[in-house]
């Protein structure tokens, strides 16, 4: 990585240091092509859904040819300047023939019509799709667009860059772009992580969390798609793989092993837990089959949705095998984070396969019909599903033992 930071040392008395943010670590990924992205380290929540405990970058690449250049995705509104700024490092502006937009969503593509503005001769490359929404969202007229479709290449010169559909991954006008002679891939969300750190992947230790927490939280849904983008990539047979969002891999099996697994909805003998409670009565029926499922060896993964943390639970519902809700009784209905979490589990379309429900409640129940009914969209297989007035005396929880231990059979069984 070249660091290209100017540092002035102002006169006495002041004796402070002054950091010239005109310039910016522009770093060469392979012969004339570069990243010229941002890195959001501030941003704490994406899509005011998803938190972002490490931040996060958006990746965009410049691929220089002999006779064209080329720019691939763009960054966040807010990181124009940035963007422009990291492109003059290692190429004029005005050089820019072809702008790739791999998929629309604003923290990609929004930054499009400032270069395009500034280069007027530049021509948007995107879908089909891609053009529709180009057009819907930033005012790009069709006479300034080169659709391109599944297997369609652009000359540069030197360097070709190839054209892969890979709709609903995650939007369905998503796209990836090759550079054969390189071997680069250019995959936009699909092998993305939330994180504002390292360049690379080896430069990021935590990273097969952070990437199964980005699956978790937006691949998931689209498992089935996810695996079709997965052997395009490997037919491929990429040296690496640039994603818009988090490091770039110089080992692609490393994420394309992860991704196999995470497609293929292979579970874990692991149960998540997900629940609230007002007075510890659902907490305490909670209790009684975590400590059940334990002593079978089952590994339990608990939240509390008080203070749970979404990311977290969608990292989690990756591989578990089995879940618990437990919910109190609030007004007739589920408490709505009970409600919430619900609505997140059937969006998100987990592999997991066995359920138990969970509930109490005071002067009137009604939270566990509405938490069965919640759940019919699903293939969830519900083992049991109990609610108690009150705290639970010993011939419930004896029940709950039960239900724990039938849960644990099942998991066990279950290859």
């Amino acid at each position: 990585m070249e660091h290209s930071f100017n540092i002035l040392k102002l006169p006495h008395p002041a004796n402070k240091i002054k950091i010239d943010m005109n310039k910016y670590a522009t770093p060469k990924i392979a012969d004339n092509v570069f990243w010229v992205g941002a890195k959001d380290w501030n941003r704490r929540l994406f899509d005011a859904l998803i938190p972002l405990p490490q931040g996060t970058s958006y990746n965009a690449y410049l691929v220089k040819g002999t006779d064209k250049t080329a720019l691939i995705d763009s960054v966040n509104p807010g990181f124009e300047k940035e963007l422009k700024t990291r492109i003059e490092q290692v190429a004029s502006l005005n050089d820019i023939d072809y702008v790739i937009m791999n998929h629309a969503e604003p923290d990609h593509s929004t930054s499009i019509p400032f270069i395009m503005e500034m280069v007027p001769r530049s021509v948007l490359v995107t879908t089909e799709k891609g053009a529709k929404m180009a057009e819907l969202y930033f005012d790009i007229p069709q006479a300034r667009m080169k659709i391109v479709k599944e297997g369609d290449s652009l000359d540069l010169g030197d360097r070709t860059l190839q054209f892969i559909e890979a709709p609903w991954l995650h939007w369905p006008e998503t796209m990836f772009t090759y550079l054969p002679e390189e071997r680069v891939l250019f995959s936009c969300d699909f092998f993305g992580a939330h994180t504002a750190f390292g360049i690379y992947a080896d430069e990021v230790e935590d990273l097969p969390t952070l990437a199964k927490r980005y699956f978790g939280e937006i691949m998931m849904p689209f498992k089935a798609m996810g695996k079709k983008g997965l052997e395009k990539a490997r037919e491929l047979d990429p040296l690496i793989v640039a994603p818009s969002h988090g490091p770039m891999y110089k080992d692609p099996e490393k994420i394309f092993s992860l991704y196999e697994s995470w497609t293929a909805g292979k579970t874990r003998e692991k149960v998540i837990v997900i629940y609230v409670s007002m007075w510890n009565s659902t907490e305490n029926m909670i209790k009684e089959v975590v400590e059940t499922l334990m002593s079978k060896e089952i590994e339990v993964r608990i939240y509390n949705l008080a203070n749970a943390d979404l990311g977290d639970i969608a990292t989690d519902l990756v591989d578990s095998r089995g879940i618990i809700f437990g919910t109190p009784t609030v007004l007739g209905g589920m408490h709505p984070l009970a409600i919430y979490a619900a609505n997140v589990f059937r969006v998100l379309r987990p592999p997991t396969k066995y359920a138990v429900a969970l509930s109490s409640y005071g002067w009137g129940g009604g939270a566990l019909k509405q938490l069965q009914r919640s759940l019919e969209s699903t293939k969830l297989d519900i083992l049991g599903a109990m609610e108690i007035n009150g705290p639970a005396k010993e011939e419930d929880l004896e029940k709950i033992r039960k239900l724990g231990a039938e849960l644990a059979e099942k998991i066990r069984k279950d290859k």
